[in-house]
């Protein structure tokens, strides 16, 4: 309960980033969610803004509070995206895709001014690792770079499905998770797997948070890059 306190509060914390008229990055996740639907209570009470969800639970979640929602199709820039994180560490790099959507979070941060993450405490590691990294790949490439990133010293597993069957994105791929235990060089190892034949993206944010929100506690302690 109090782990959700915080979730909440660190979500609340972000409204002040959102201003009349802007275009918002909708994060998915539960941190994320208490997000979209704190925002939808500014939406009622008259905020005009329109969002761009992360994921296609986001969006069916925006739609059901009404929250304008538009595309990248028809906007490239976005103003600011709030969304949460697995871990991040003393130079706000995240790890993110526990939710299974890090390729579009990915690409909606990279579109975004800037990106404000909302997590609690837990989230909170000197060095990234603790948290398996996913990394989403094409089904037909999928046992090559599970070889080769076990070659780079990862345990590396398949995500699994509700049914038994492996998980499957909201772009039809699939997502292994790779454990490496403490990651040294995790720039490094974000450009081996960028360029990996097979690999869609990683769950590596590197230079992509703007600022942190995490809530502590009863006070939220704000960090910045």
């Amino acid at each position: 309960m109090a782990n959700d306190q915080e979730k909440e509060a660190s979500a609340r914390a972000s409204l002040q980033f959102v201003k009349d008229g802007q275009v918002v990055g909708l994060g998915t996740g539960s941190t994320a969610a208490y997000f979209i639907k704190l925002l939808a209570e500014q939406v009622k009470n008259g905020l005009r803004v329109r969002g761009i969800p992360t994921s296609d639970r986001s969006r069916d979640l925006a739609l059901s509070l009404g929250i304008p929602l538009t595309t990248l199709a028809e906007c490239q820039e976005i103003a600011v995206t709030v969304d949460g994180a697995d871990e991040f560490d003393p130079q706000l790099r995240l790890i993110k895709g526990g939710g299974g959507a890090l390729l579009r979070e990915k690409i909606v941060a990279s579109a975004s001014k800037q990106m404000v993450v909302v997590t609690d405490a837990s989230k909170q590691v000197k060095k990234l690792g603790k948290f398996p990294l996913p990394v989403e790949v094409v089904p037909f490439a999928e046992a090559l770079v599970a070889k080769r990133i076990r070659a780079l010293g990862a345990d590396v597993q398949l995500r699994g499905g509700a049914d038994g069957s492996p998980y499957v994105t909201d772009e039809k791929n699939h997502i292994l998770d790779c454990r490496f235990g403490e990651i040294q060089d995790a720039d490094g190892l974000a450009r081996s797997l960028s360029d990996m034949p097979g690999v869609v993206e990683h769950g590596l944010f590197i230079g992509m948070a703007s600022v942190v929100l995490m809530a502590r506690g009863g006070e939220i302690v704000e960090l910045r890059r």
